[in-house]
């Protein structure tokens, strides 16, 4: 069981997306600068996450990407399916020829952690950046700004 740094980047992106969008079409450029991640890295992501309706792309001046659905619609699964992440065992410990012993542990696990995941929305994650703010309106800024990752860091 691992989540790996596709999964992570993929769910810090398009939280980054849904707390910025109420200024307009958010651009791959500005997510890169604020995440760390690289720019050909969110392209990748992105173009998985537009195909399964998550985000869509606006061209031209002032464009950048959207949410495609509300984000209370979106949960964080949708988010590691769409970047096909895969939670559960190991490809190299367990094909279809043989099955690890601890596979039945890993797919009940798995299944938790779905179900979990299921029941965090997008919506969810941003009132957690924001939890002074009862919603975000497209012409209103956040009443705080999120932490800071070293801020997060030292509060654990």
């Amino acid at each position: 069981m691992r989540l790996t740094t596709k999964g992570r980047f993929a769910v810090s992106a398009i939280l980054d997306l849904a707390m910025h969008q109420q200024e307009g079409p958010v651009t791959l450029a500005g997510i890169s600068e604020r995440q760390h991640i690289s720019l050909s890295y969110l392209e990748q992501l992105f173009g998985k996450l537009r195909r399964h309706n998550l985000v869509t792309s606006v061209r031209g001046p002032g464009g950048g990407y959207c949410l495609g659905r509300e984000s209370a619609e979106i949960s964080v699964s949708d988010i590691i399916r769409a970047v096909d992440e895969v939670l559960g065992c190991d490809e190299a410990n367990c094909r279809e020829e043989y099955v690890c012993i601890t596979h039945k542990l890993w797919s009940k696990l798995t299944n938790h952690m779905y179900e979990y995941l299921d029941s965090v929305s997008l919506a969810d994650l941003v009132k957690e950046q924001y939890p002074d703010a009862v919603t975000v309106l497209h012409d209103q800024r956040p009443a705080r700004r999120p932490a800071k990752r070293s801020e997060v860091m030292a509060a654990a």
